[in-house]
This record gives structure tokens, C-alpha cells and sequence, in this order.
């Protein structure tokens, strides 16, 4: 008998927000042609995007122990622009080459606020000139949480890890424009989220 392949790691969350975030990506993405995914979990997202948007080379990246799962998601769809996944701590060392936009979700409350200061002042280094930015996740706004469930879901994450928390979109958009990148929609997503995309104009 052939050898069996082990299951895919799977999360319910990314098939019911997938399609609105493909939504999203159908608006700002349509001109992009290289994607680099910041935190690409079990693949799931990559694999149904890259087929949805064939333009675009959907390069998968995460933590190391992520890769073999996301691996056999990518493998078991075959597509043509999806490359194998890259090892990427935001910590560590970060690719060499450049994209035209970056996407990651439900990323900003699992790391720590050190490490999402770091993510962005290495983005520049992967990013071209009128690149773009989508972060999909929850946030607050002026210190408050936008539903109860947030509420209950940050202190959640808190009492498991002090050091992650549901974050401030007014702190994580002064990271964006700390590094040149302005804000083009703020949009309401499904499960009290957001899809935040930001701009780097040319040359900066």
C-alpha cells in the first residue's frame, strides 16, 4: 500500500474569512504580481488566494515549524505561483527579495509589541517602491475594543501570554507611517476584523 500523507493542519477561522478577505484582495491586489505572506499558518490562505488571483506569485513564509504543514497544503493543490514556503522569524533573517505587496493575517495579536515594531521597520527591506500593505486581524480604536467578544478574545490572549494583546490601529498606523506608508482603506470585515491596506508611494 502507498505511504499515507499526514493530515494537513486545518483552522475552521481561515474558511469562514476567506472569502471577504478575498474581497480585499480583489480591490488592491489586481495589479500586484509578487506577494510575500507574512505568517502563512497552515497554508490554507495561500492556496486559495494564489488560485483566486493567478497573477500574482504567492510566496508563503513563516516560523519554521510552521513549513511542513503549509508545504503539504501547497502540495496538494499543485499551483504554479505558489514557490515553496520561506523560514521567516520576524526576528531573524528576512528575505532578499523585493515585492509590490505584502499581506499577513491575525498576525499583530499573537506577537509581541517589540516584535511587531520589529516587522515593521524591516518591511522597508522587502518592499518596492509603490508597494503595498494588508494586515487583516482585530484592533482597537482610541483604546477601546470594538465588541465584547474582543474584549473577551484580548484578555484571553493576555492571561496566555502577557506580551501579545489585540493592538491600537492608531499605534500600528503611526508604524506604518514611520516607514512611509499611508493608509488607503480601513475596512469593516466580518467577526468585528478589519483589512487595513497601506501604500508606499513611489521612491520612498
Amino acid at each position: 500500500m502507498p505511504d499515507l500523507l499526514p493530515d494537513k493542519p486545518y483552522s475552521p477561522a481561515c474558511e469562514r474569512n476567506r472569502e471577504p478577505i478575498l474581497d480585499l484582495l480583489r480591490t488592491h491586489f489586481a495589479d500586484r504580481r509578487q506577494v510575500l505572506e507574512i505568517g502563512s499558518g497552515t497554508g490554507q490562505h495561500a492556496v486559495h488566494f494564489a488560485a483566486a488571483l493567478p497573477q500574482l506569485r504567492w510566496q508563503c513564509a513563516d516560523r519554521a515549524p510552521y513549513l511542513p504543514g503549509i508545504r503539504l497544503w501547497l502540495a496538494d493543490a499543485a499551483l504554479s505561483n505558489t514557490p515553496a514556503p520561506l523560514a521567516l522569524d520576524v526576528n531573524g533573517t528576512w528575505p532578499e527579495t523585493r515585492f509590490d505587496a505584502v499581506f499577513s493575517a491575525n498576525t499583530l495579536h499573537i506577537m509581541s509589541a517589540a516584535e511587531v515594531e520589529t516587522l515593521f521597520a524591516r518591511l522597508p527591506g522587502v518592499l518596492n517602491d509603490d508597494a503595498l500593505l494588508a494586515i487583516y486581524g482585530p484592533f482597537r480604536y482610541r483604546g477601546a475594543h470594538t465588541s465584547a467578544s474582543n474584549a473577551a478574545f484580548d484578555a484571553s490572549l493576555r492571561a496566555n501570554d502577557p506580551a501579545s494583546g489585540i493592538r491600537d490601529f492608531e499605534w500600528v498606523d503611526g508604524l506604518a507611517a514611520a516607514i512611509g506608508l499611508t493608509l488607503v482603506e480601513d475596512r469593516a470585515m466580518p467577526a468585528n476584523n478589519r483589512g487595513l491596506v497601506w501604500r508606499r508611494p513611489d521612491g520612498r
